[in-house]
């Protein structure tokens, strides 16, 4: 099993930045996909960046050039560096983990930017 917990969610003014923290524990395999997701209510849960375990990344349209996914395999842990923060960006972040079929989700961390 794979546990992930998040952090560094909160509340900003638009323009600021933050910083999202994934733990991940567990039996986590060597090759794996992780990654950022959000969800506001009442829509589904939409991608957000995704890292592979050899470093590869994948950004939606609407956070390229503000956000960036990484990952320290050594230490099991990913994080999402999010700058130039807009109140569209406001939602519940969640982690995600695929490996060997089978994907993990965290319990979410939540964003607020306000205008």
């Amino acid at each position: 099993q794979v546990q992930l917990v998040e952090s560094g969610g909160g509340s900003v003014q638009a323009g600021g930045s933050l910083r999202l923290s994934c733990a991940a524990s567990g039996s986590i395999f060597r090759f794996n996909a992780m990654g950022w997701y959000r969800q506001t209510p009442g829509e589904t849960r939409v991608l957000v960046a995704t890292i592979t375990s050899g470093g590869s990344t994948n950004y939606a349209d609407s956070v390229k050039g503000r956000f960036t996914i990484s990952r320290d395999n050594g230490k099991n842990m990913m994080y999402l560096q999010m700058n130039s923060l807009r109140p569209e960006d406001t939602a519940v972040y969640y982690c995600h983990l695929t490996q060997g079929g089978l994907g993990f989700w965290g319990q979410g961390t939540q964003v607020t930017v306000s205008s």
